[in-house]
């Protein structure tokens, strides 16, 4: 009766993981939906890990824009 769960379990997780691979926007809704849910617990800290690229992508967004030449 185990060895049937875990196949039907193991199924179905597979099949879930060949929907999010087919969509990513749906790992990263589940992703969220992680969040919230360790997020109504007081007791818990959460880490989570931040991209580099955010980061050089919001410093490069704070550099002011080079001047363009005059008549131009």
């Amino acid at each position: 009766i185990n060895a049937d769960a875990e196949l039907q379990a193991s199924k179905k997780l597979a099949e879930a993981a060949q929907q999010m691979a087919d969509t990513p926007a749906a790992l990263q809704l589940r992703l969220l939906q992680t969040v919230v849910a360790v997020a109504a617990e007081k007791n818990s800290t959460l880490v989570l890990p931040f991209p580099v690229e955010l980061l050089r992508f919001l410093e490069k967004a704070q550099q002011p824009l080079p001047e363009r030449p005059e008549g131009g």
